[in-house]
């Protein structure tokens, strides 16, 4: 595992070109949203073309327009000879465990939901953490002490999400106040970004200045909703600073291009490993953006608080609670 990790931490800093030293015919099926949903999709999609850009590699896709494609697609694939095939999402879980156990000699990887058969490779990551961060960022940027979270379906990862916020924000200033919303209870919730910008107006009317989505295609809406009111978003999974530069004051990384691309070539170098996968802040699996788009956003200040809050993560002197282990938040 260690090694794996830090392999993981080299492919963030660098993607390191190689050449693949077996054939592989690799596969991606995205969730609901779609690969251009600028955010969760997209940093899958993201990986795979960093990957066929520096091997050579070509990869077949598919963008599921209902869950009963899911199924359909990853059989679809496997009987292709595709291998590896990657899904993205909890989603995928329950088509994953039938689709595996019929081609056992293909091998799978999913994200963000764990499947125990000897082909595939489960990868989490902790969300918590990197949500921990720009909740500190959203706290100390906040002129109304009000700050908002707008998920996508109401599920526990999320409020893994929502939770890690909420402690950051509180870590860097108690008296702020966290106004939480769902999206929906179905899939469509990750997919509307008309229903996202009316829950940030709604969030604005109530004196929110600063907006963190985990919603997909839905945070689009949220975002737009912030730069139009002259309020401040935070984007999620994606860098989305470019999207409205000057009104996204960071976004919270979730390296799925990193593990998309490490699931390609651990298949071409013969590495590849089924069980679990967890990535955090020390395996660079999530992080915070600074960039030109927000970096007159970010103080002295905030840098510095940011900074120590993760050292402190890394070297395991702060803990972050994670939401998926009792289903509760602490705060």
């Amino acid at each position: 595992m260690k090694k794996l990790l830090t392999t993981m931490v080299a492919a963030v800093a660098c993607y390191a070109t190689v050449a693949s030293a077996a054939e592989i015919k690799p596969a991606v099926v995205y969730d609901l949203g779609g690969k251009f949903d600028r955010s969760f999709n997209q940093s899958a999609h993201t990986g795979a073309e960093k990957y066929k850009e520096d091997t050579g590699t070509a990869y077949r896709d598919f963008e599921i327009q209902n869950d009963s494609q899911r199924e359909q697609a990853m059989r679809n694939f496997a009987r292709r000879g595709m291998n590896p095939i990657v899904v993205i999402g909890f989603s995928q879980a329950s088509a994953l465990e039938k689709v595996a156990a019929e081609f056992p000699d293909t091998d799978f990887a999913i994200v963000d939901s764990v499947v125990d058969l000897p082909n595939v490779q489960s990868i989490l990551f902790k969300e918590q953490e990197g949500s921990f961060l720009v909740g500190i960022l959203a706290a100390m940027a906040s002129k109304t002490h009000k700050v908002g979270f707008i998920g996508g379906m109401d599920i526990p990862l999320i409020h893994k999400f929502s939770c890690g916020y909420t402690e950051g924000v509180k870590h860097a200033d108690p008296n702020t106040e966290v106004l939480v919303n769902m999206t929906g209870t179905t899939g469509a919730a990750w997919n509307d970004p008309v229903k996202g910008g009316e829950l940030a107006k709604s969030q604005f009317d109530r004196g929110v200045d600063v907006v963190y989505h985990a919603a997909g295609g839905t945070g689009v809406g949220v975002l737009q909703a912030a730069a139009d009111a002259g309020k401040l978003g935070i984007g999620v999974d994606s860098n989305q600073n470019a999207l409205h530069p000057g009104s996204v004051l960071t976004s919270m990384l979730k390296r799925v291009d990193v593990a998309v691309y490490q699931a390609f070539e651990d298949a071409a170098n013969g590495k590849w490993h089924s069980g679990t996968t967890v990535l955090g802040l020390k395996d660079g699996g999530v992080d915070w953006a600074l960039d030109e788009n927000n970096e007159k956003l970010i103080t002295d200040d905030m840098k510095a608080a940011v900074a120590k809050a993760k050292e402190e993560i890394i070297d395991g002197s702060l803990k972050v609670h994670d939401y998926m282990t009792d289903s509760a938040c602490p705060m």
